[in-house]
């Protein structure tokens, strides 16, 4: 599949890869300089892949919340949460964020290979009164990042933008803004309708933003270790091992693999935990399933990994044993046939403000 912007990516001379079902850019100038261009100035990334799920009617906030681990419930209309969808048996089948765009109307934004998936458990689960509408071929999305964001912002809209993170607004001719992101630095998301996605990209980069692909959006997310979907979540792995108990609220009513979570937690020490591990000597960039060592034997693989244009060294995600999971502990990565240092840190890799 592709997105409405295949040919501007052609324009601006991106290499193209397949990803999740779609062809995507995964650089244009180089990942180097994109993650540079994120961190120091202002980047825009094409998320148009991704899912828009809209739920609406008398019910549809307790429905919500009925099947995400959040609490949706007292989020005021033009806020946004990041949240998680579950298994029974508390394992992950997406992570996503809701915007609250009115009382009882809501905007869910979805992983692009958990689309079909997730629809068919909402529509499951569907509760009488609340209308569920799957409307993902109908809209495109941009993600513009970094410092620069807010200048980018008021030359696309004329107005400032806002200050504070998960802020929703609904704009002119069907299309949001959210103050949300996956780098980890100041910016904003934009979802347009599919027909207006041209006029967007061409805008966003006349007003100064740098394009770039999902090389660099792996980079950033994984310095400041957002996990990745279908690699650092699985139905297999719950969000108190991925470390992401703050998105959790066990105290609401019953959810849907809520009893599992409350069960693990009884439990004093988790069976794993997602850990970030840096190299401690040069090695060659670290990649997912990579073999983990401690004391000489192997204990897990990584999940994700790469070579962090910040730091400039290898970083990666893990899920590791409790009893290797405390910071300085001393691993090795086995990567093709030869090991090498490295060591457990506390996140996230990059430190921000």
């Amino acid at each position: 599949m592709r997105t409405p912007l295949y040919q501007a990516h052609l324009d601006a001379g991106a290499r193209m890869v397949e990803f999740a079902g779609w062809e995507m850019p995964v650089q244009y100038a180089g990942i180097m300089q994109e993650h540079k261009a994120v961190r120091e100035a202002c980047g825009v990334f094409d998320i148009s892949h991704m899912g828009e799920f809209f739920v609406e009617g008398p019910g549809a906030a307790a429905w919500l919340d009925s099947l995400l681990t959040n609490h949706l419930a007292p989020l005021p209309a033009g806020q946004a949460q990041y949240t998680l969808l579950l298994n029974e048996r508390g394992g992950v089948i997406d992570d996503l964020i809701a915007y609250r765009l009115a009382p009882e109307k809501f905007l869910l934004v979805v992983n692009a290979a958990k689309i079909a998936e997730d629809a068919a458990w909402f529509e499951k689960y569907r509760a009488a009164g609340v209308a569920f509408a799957d409307r993902s071929s109908e809209f495109a999305a941009l993600a513009i990042q970094g410092p620069q964001s807010p200048a980018v912002f008021e030359k696309l809209f004329h107005r400032p933008m806002p200050a504070e993170r998960n802020r929703v607004l609904e704009m002119p001719g069907g299309s949001y803004t959210a103050t949300t992101g996956y780098t980890g630095e100041n910016g904003f998301e934009w979802i347009m309708p599919a027909t207006e996605a041209t006029a967007a990209w061409k805008a966003a980069l006349e007003a100064g933003a740098v394009p770039c692909g999902l090389g660099a959006r792996d980079t950033l997310r994984l310095e400041m270790c957002y996990p990745l979907n279908g690699s650092d979540l699985s139905p297999d792995r719950t969000p108190l091992e991925a470390g992401l108990g703050f998105f959790v609220d066990l105290k609401k009513p019953a959810f849907t693999g809520r009893e599992a979570l409350l069960a693990q937690k009884q439990h004093s020490v988790l069976p794993h935990k997602l850990c970030a591990i840096r190299a401690t000597e040069k090695s060659p960039p670290l990649r997912p399933h990579y073999r983990v060592f401690a004391n000489g034997e192997p204990v897990t693989e990584t999940t994700s990994g790469a070579l962090s244009p910040t730091l400039g060294c290898g970083i990666a995600l893990a899920y590791l044993p409790p009893a290797y999971c405390d910071p300085g502990q001393e691993l090795e990565i086995e990567i093709r046939e030869r090991r090498f240092r490295a060591q457990v840190v506390k996140k996230p890799f990059l430190k921000k403000p």
